[in-house]
């Protein structure tokens, strides 16, 4: 299950792949994660997911036993990581025990009820207006002694309208608010509304960046929302570039291979280390489901000396895959999640979309996996009408859905659009409008390249 998002940490290097993850992304950031910290094991290290898990995927982490990645929808900083778990003082207690606590955090001291939620802060501003109601304009008051004042409750001196701010929520959302308070420290609470810590004003307008490890993208587009708001530090893909500026030089790697988890393979290899059978079980998947079971045009030699080698790792006695082989390990990965019966139609056209722009048209294109075209015509209204609803949605000049089928490597294409500059493509238009594809299996290699010829003429 997704840790809670006041988890997240900037003292936590997060890996991560693209939106709407397939199995690749996902598999590829766990194995990476995972190499990352023995070669780092100071530093903190976590595998993430930028989206709900596709039914392959799904079904991977299931067949191998183990838990789905860190959900993290963003990179904004959240008050988590500018908050400040001060010692605090019980609304009995006299002033004199949260005075001594104000002096240690700059002039501060929370006040917290026997629940755990908080009550107020006593500050110097609140120590003010209590002192100047306390004694009052009359001369006979003006002779009470400090220690009287001492004695009064905290519950009397703390400021309770101080505004509190969930600890899941984005910094940049409340900025405003915060800069519209004469205040400079705010409460921070969590989801049932106890005290998480104090934050300040100046650490909410600077605020700590996340740090991310990129892999199976480049692209900002495909990447989890707010990525300007985080530190990337490194890239591992092996698409095309359309990557965004980085303020400092990073470690940048993009290799010609069928798939992401090959290239965390081979990082293995080379480190000197052997994967865990779990890890290995999922950088195999990765490597099987982007390459189709190494049928697909873009594997290479590499990809194939990957598979064998995680195989070796991922097959061995009482690992969860003892006893299978790739062929029959691989057979059921593909077949895993294809059937159009079990999902929205939303979802199957939105569970593997990517965005692009050429020629000064905006597209994206998905692609879903069958095993036999007969279940296209039975949905292929459906699906072409949650195709054009997803076009809408993200704002695109059209769309199109890559209807895979992975037993004669073949796919239909869906468009939402008739665009001229399209006709070039040479898939014949069928009867019921899908263009026919025949050897057509890889977006990236295949239907990319020449989409983007067309528009670009």
């Amino acid at each position: 299950m997704p840790l809670p998002m006041n988890t997240i940490s900037t003292n936590t290097i997060y890996v991560i792949g693209h939106i709407n993850p397939d199995a690749d992304a996902v598999c590829s950031a766990m194995g990476y994660a995972w190499l990352l910290q023995q070669e780092h094991p100071n530093e903190t290290i976590v595998a993430a997911r930028a989206g709900h898990l596709n039914p392959q995927t799904i079904w991977i982490f299931q067949r191998l036993g183990l838990d789905q990645p860190l959900l993290l929808p963003d990179a904004s900083p959240r008050f988590s990581s500018i908050a400040r778990r001060f010692n605090t003082a019980a609304p009995d207690s006299p002033l004199r025990e949260a005075w001594p606590i104000a002096n240690r955090t700059g002039g501060v001291a929370p006040v917290i009820n026997v629940d755990g939620t908080p009550l107020g802060l006593v500050t110097g501003a609140s120590l003010f207006n209590f002192m100047g109601h306390a004694i009052g304009s009359r001369r006979i008051r003006e002779e009470m002694r400090v220690t009287e004042l001492f004695d009064h409750p905290c519950r009397e001196v703390c400021d309770t309208a101080v505004p509190r701010f969930s600890a899941n929520a984005r910094i940049r959302d409340s900025l405003n608010a915060i800069l519209r308070e004469e205040r400079d420290d705010f409460l921070v609470i969590d989801e049932k509304g106890k005290y998480v810590g104090v934050c300040r004003q100046a650490d909410a307008l600077h605020p700590p960046r996340l740090r991310i490890v990129m892999v199976d993208h480049n692209e900002a587009g495909q990447a989890l929302g707010a990525l300007d708001e985080a530190e990337v530090i490194e890239i591992l893909d092996h698409h095309r570039l359309g990557n965004q500026s980085t303020r400092v030089p990073i470690k940048f790697t993009v290799d010609p291979v069928g798939s992401t988890c090959t290239l965390v393979s081979e990082r293995i290899d080379e480190a000197g280390f052997s994967a865990p059978p779990e890890i290995a079980g999922l950088l195999l998947s990765g490597v099987i489901s982007d390459t189709l079971l190494l049928t697909s045009p873009t594997t290479t030699d590499r990809d194939r000396a990957a598979v064998n080698r995680l195989a070796r790792w991922a097959f061995i006695g009482g690992a969860p895959l003892e006893g299978e082989t790739l062929k029959s390990y691989g057979r059921q990965l593909l077949e895993a999640g294809v059937d159009l019966t079990v999902r929205k139609p939303i979802e199957i056209v939105g569970a593997d979309f990517k965005r692009y722009e050429a020629g000064g048209l905006h597209f994206g294109i998905g692609q879903v996996e069958i095993t036999n075209f007969a279940q296209v015509n039975e949905h292929l209204a459906s699906l072409r009408s949650a195709l054009s609803d997803l076009r809408d949605q993200k704002g695109l000049n059209f769309a199109i859905l890559m209807i895979t089928n992975v037993v004669n490597s073949s796919s239909r294409l869906v468009f939402t659009d008739d665009t001229p500059r399209l006709d070039v493509l040479p898939y014949p238009r069928r009867s019921d409008g899908t263009r026919a594809a025949d050897g057509v299996v890889s977006r990236k290699k295949q239907l990319l390249p020449l989409v983007l010829s067309a528009l670009e003429q």
